[in-house]
């Protein structure tokens, strides 16, 4: 089996392909074409069975075919990763970073332990289609009001 017969846009294939990877893990075949349908997944699995991509990439292609759109004189962002720790977050959001390469997507991260003005300048001053995010760091964004959900189309829980 490959990326392709997954259903991914030639984007997203050659995207994975720039990382090295040839074959979907078990969790990504099951995963991929499940999100794609747009289902919801719950899914469990050890530490390097591609987890990660195996929510990113159906993410970014349902991001493809969804046109942004501006609300009130703004994008908003359009999916939400919340990862329990900054470690994680990091983590995800540069593994996102590197399949968004052909996309033209963008994703900003937002955690504790790091500059928060530096976040803030960001998130007034990037496209936020895929926002990565610590739940302390977020709250604090969300009660300063330079985040807004309202308009969010994708939740993602990393680590539930």
């Amino acid at each position: 089996m490959s990326f392709a017969s997954l259903g991914l846009s030639d984007a997203l294939v050659r995207a994975v392909a720039a990382t090295g990877y040839t074959t979907p893990t078990p969790v990504q075949q099951q995963a991929v074409p499940a999100v794609l349908e747009g289902r919801d997944l719950m899914v469990a699995a050890q530490t390097g069975t591609g987890k990660t991509a195996g929510f990113t990439l159906p993410l970014l292609q349902r991001l493809s075919a969804m046109p942004r759109q501006k609300i009130n004189g703004h994008l908003p962002i359009r999916a939400l990763i919340l990862a329990p720790t900054r470690e994680l977050a990091m983590q995800i959001a540069k593994d996102a970073e590197q399949l968004c390469h052909y996309t033209g997507h963008n994703v900003v991260t937002v955690v504790g332990g790091m500059n928060y003005d530096k976040q803030r300048e960001q998130l007034q001053n990037e496209i936020v289609d895929i926002l990565v995010a610590t739940p302390g760091r977020l709250i604090d964004f969300l009660g300063s009001q330079d985040v807004f959900l309202d308009q969010l189309d994708i939740l993602i829980l990393d680590e539930a």
